[in-house]
């Protein structure tokens, strides 16, 4: 069910009997660049992609509503991706390590940003959190070191243990106040960060 075009230009094409991807489907395929996910798909699983290190493009399509943990973990050649509005869960560690995506919306359609979903995104420069997000996971943004600026919406309550750990370019932030607890090392090693406003909502702070 994978078709690939003449001369091994690796862009392949999964055609339309597949309806989601099981773990490791295409775990550690170093060679395909390019992949068009048919509209028949609704998931993608655990791992489907995770270690594609060549992967440069990808397009998900609207019928996709969740992607699982590490799916893309280790995707470090992804350079941009669109997530389409019909999707409610990143799951944890979705893009951890895709060092070199540079751009990222996340649709309104979302309401939880899972853990580690973006750790290590080092090349990840803006990010616009929609008010749908409720929590932001644990280490969800860790090491994105190219953050310069983030809003987090009126809807998140909670913002995990490291959240935006090693976001060292991050020089403004604005915690509003429906956040009730941040949790343990949220904001360690912001180094350019030179004033931060806890609302008087927060009542917990690192535990």
């Amino acid at each position: 069910m994978l078709g690939e075009t003449p001369k091994y230009s690796f862009f392949f094409i999964i055609k339309d009997l597949v309806f989601g991807y099981c773990d490791l489907v295409f775990g550690y395929c170093d060679l395909f660049k390019r992949l068009a996910i048919p509209s028949s798909v609704t998931s993608i699983g655990d791992h489907a992609f995770y270690g594609c290190r060549s992967l440069t493009s990808l397009a998900i399509p609207s019928s996709v509503t969740s992607i699982g943990q590490g799916a893309f973990n280790g995707c470090s050649s992804l350079t941009s991706l669109v997530i389409p509005s019909s999707v409610t869960s990143i799951g944890g560690y979705a893009f951890n390590r895709c060092s070199a995506l540079a751009s990222l919306e996340i649709p309104s359609s979302v309401t939880s940003i899972g853990h580690s979903a973006f750790n290590g995104c080092s090349s990840l420069a803006s990010l616009k959190i929609p008010s749908s997000v409720t929590s932001i996971g644990c280490y969800a943004f860790n090491g994105c070191s190219s953050l310069t600026s983030l809003d987090i919406p009126s809807s998140v309550t909670s913002i995990g243990q490291g959240a935006f750990k090693g976001c060292s370019s991050l020089a403004s932030i604005d915690i509003p106040s429906s956040v009730t607890s941040i949790g343990q090392g949220a904001f360690k090693g912001c180094s350019s960060l030179a004033s931060l406003a806890i609302p008087s909502s927060v009542t917990s702070i690192g535990s």
